[in-house]
């Protein structure tokens, strides 16, 4: 049962249909469902499939990799002792195929690369020396840890440089994509119910797989995260080893960005992780942006001072939550469904689902084909008393339009108070300022059910409810 993924699958499609081989790498976060997909699509038409042994060492790499061979059909009697001897095997097994077009589909490539394994310049030569000259394979290599991925693949400098002929970064699952896949399970959640669940879990099919139909989303999230054994109470640990091989300094990072909620920049970054200003860093941030744990928001008009922002939803949640909360009760969640402490969280949590589904925002304000930017905005104090002011939302557009968001969770339609009305203004006062006027601005509420007609209401210009996140984008 395949939701979505309709890029993904005509890539794949496109790959298959060439007649050249081709070199596909397929790319996400744990869970995202990178395998479900390639095996789905290619049900059947796989003519070897193995997949990395989690911290295998080589010999135990390389026996998986043999056992896999015999699968295909392969019959040979002596093991390689490396991984060049083993793909000369891959070799035989394609050799001795029928297939018109042999798929090999080689999952976990990043744990097959031990230390001292060479596992790397094998791959080289088996795709430069050997499958590249063919026309009928497709290699469709896929892995977790992004950093390799993109570190040994798309930045080789080696006999790898520019061999990957399609990339294929697969995402998490959009608010629309969620609601089609829990209907096709069967089970029935109102859209509220669904935002908020993806507030915890975000789009990660894998986590949506695991919610039982007849419960309420508060007993789910409990038997999930809160039961003595729930499925994702320990996720935490296994999702940041499984994707890096250092994961102590990017959890350091991700914790620290946690403890934001307007974001921060690289400076902020590194000085309150207290690491020194290096290619590291960034290099480190970049792999969190590709696994999707984090977003980066140019600030309008100021170059290098991007806001970096956790918008991984389970991490947040885990952290506010779970870690370091000495929390034994199994129950927590629908005991604190209405409390103070869970008001306090869902604030910050649909302000993410929002930068989750900037494309849906657009569509829903009707810009989608008005080319535009996403921005970040802020100034201090001003010398004649105005007050500072941030913009964590800003949209500006080519048609000489900007739109300040403002992001308000709130189940019931939203009273605009008189400190929204002063803050807004304020806002509205010292961007017109930053720009010289030079555009109109449209106050934007982005909340879950509309705007009351009461309290300042008049100062908002469009409004975006919880249905236009869920809108279908292509």
């Amino acid at each position: 049962m395949l939701i979505g993924r309709e890029k993904e699958q005509k890539i794949l499609k496109t790959a298959f249909n060439s007649d050249e081989s081709q070199f596909v790498a397929v790319y996400g976060r744990r869970r995202v469902g990178k395998t479900y997909l390639v095996r789905q699509f290619f049900k059947g038409k796989l003519t070897f499939a193995h997949s990395g042994q989690a911290k295998g060492s080589m010999p135990e790499q390389l026996f998986g990799w043999c056992s896999s061979l015999r699968e295909a059909g392969l019959k040979f009697d002596s093991a390689p002792k490396n991984w060049l001897e083993a793909f000369e095997l891959l070799k035989d097994l394609v050799r001795q195929s029928s297939d018109k077009k042999k798929v090999i589909f080689i999952d976990e490539m990043p744990w097959l690369d031990t230390p001292r394994s060479n596992f790397t310049n094998a791959l080289e030569s088996f795709w430069n020396g050997w499958a590249s000259n063919r026309d009928d394979i497709l290699l469709i290599v896929c892995g977790s840890a992004t950093s390799w991925i993109v570190n040994k693949l798309f930045k080789n400098h080696g006999g790898l440089h520019n061999r990957v002929t399609y990339r294929i970064l697969v995402v998490p699952f959009t608010l629309h994509e969620c609601e089609m896949y829990i209907e096709k399970r069967g089970i029935k959640l109102t859209r509220y119910d669904i935002l908020e669940t993806y507030m915890i879990m975000g789009g990660i099919p894998f986590y949506w797989s695991l919610l039982e139909r007849g419960k309420s989303v508060a007993q789910n999230i409990d038997d999930l995260f809160f039961a003595k054994n729930g499925s994702l109470k320990y996720e935490f640990q296994e999702l940041y080893q499984s994707l890096f091989k250092n994961p102590d300094y990017y959890v350091n990072i991700v914790q620290t960005l946690g403890t934001s909620r307007t974001g921060m920049t690289r400076d902020e970054i590194i000085n309150a992780c207290r690491l020194p200003s290096s290619g590291t860093v960034s290099n480190a941030l970049d792999d969190l942006e590709h696994c999707g744990f984090i977003s980066k928001t140019p600030s309008y008009n100021l170059k290098n001072r991007a806001k970096y922002c956790l918008i991984d939803n389970y991490t947040l949640f885990y952290m506010k939550f779970i870690k370091n909360s000495g929390n034994n009760d199994e129950h927590f969640w629908s005991d604190n469904y209405k409390s103070g402490l869970h008001n306090a969280w869902v604030g910050l949590a649909f302000e993410r689902v929002c930068f989750q589904h900037i494309p849906q925002i657009k569509s829903a304000l009707g810009i989608s084909g008005v080319h535009s930017q996403v921005y970040t905005w802020q100034t201090g104090p001003s010398k004649d008393g105005f007050k500072g002011a941030q913009i964590d939302m800003l949209i500006d557009r080519a048609d000489n339009m900007v739109n300040i968001c403002e992001m308000k969770f709130s189940k019931i339609p939203y009273t605009v108070s008189n400190d929204d009305s002063v803050s807004i203004a304020n806002k509205v006062e010292r961007f017109s300022q930053a720009i010289g006027n030079s555009k109109s601005i449209n106050v934007t509420l982005i909340t879950v059910s509309g705007i009351a007609e009461a309290g300042h209401w008049n100062d908002i210009h469009s409004i975006v409810t919880a249905d236009g996140l869920f809108l279908s984008v292509k």
